[in-house]
């Protein structure tokens, strides 16, 4: 037996590797609507009448995916009448104010990093850690974003 035939043989083969999406986070329809402001039962109509995006278990129960639950967050803000919507708008003289969820908060030192998902999109801000801890703020929250310039408060509402 020939030298490169023998470590052919003994080699064993390459096994591909195999790339690991993230799944994305699955609210039951209870949490969708909690986060929502909606009741269970226009949750669930949402569901049937397919206005709101579900995935169903193993065992039939529907799952509300991240993205589907922040697109409709993000639009119930905009409905009714500004008064309505933000009824602390004329306390704030910034226009950019982006309604979102709280998905991440990292406190180190004096310093905090909260990260919000507007729209199936990602914000984040660096502010105190004391604001965070005068806001109670809590992943999962609603809160809006305050854009000006190059800066992003967080404004809880």
């Amino acid at each position: 037996m020939s030298l490169a035939r023998f470590q052919r043989a003994i080699t064993p083969p390459e096994i591909p590797q195999r790339i690991v999406m993230p799944t994305p986070k699955l609210f039951t329809p209870r949490e969708a609507a909690q986060v929502l402001g909606v009741s269970y039962p226009t949750l669930k109509q949402w569901i049937y009448k397919k206005k709101i995006r579900s995935v169903k278990t193993a065992g039939g129960h529907h799952r509300i995916p991240e993205k589907e639950v922040d697109r409709f967050l993000y639009r119930a803000s905009e409905s009714g009448d500004v008064s309505e919507r933000r009824p602390n708008f004329r306390r704030i003289s910034g226009r950019n104010q982006l309604v979102g969820r709280v998905t991440d908060i990292k406190i180190n030192g004096l310093i905090a990093q909260v990260t919000l998902s507007i729209g199936g999109q990602r914000i984040t801000s660096i502010i105190t850690a004391d604001a965070v801890r005068e806001m109670r703020l809590k992943n999962g929250q609603t809160v809006a974003a305050l854009v000006k310039s190059t800066e992003v408060m967080i404004i809880r509402l």
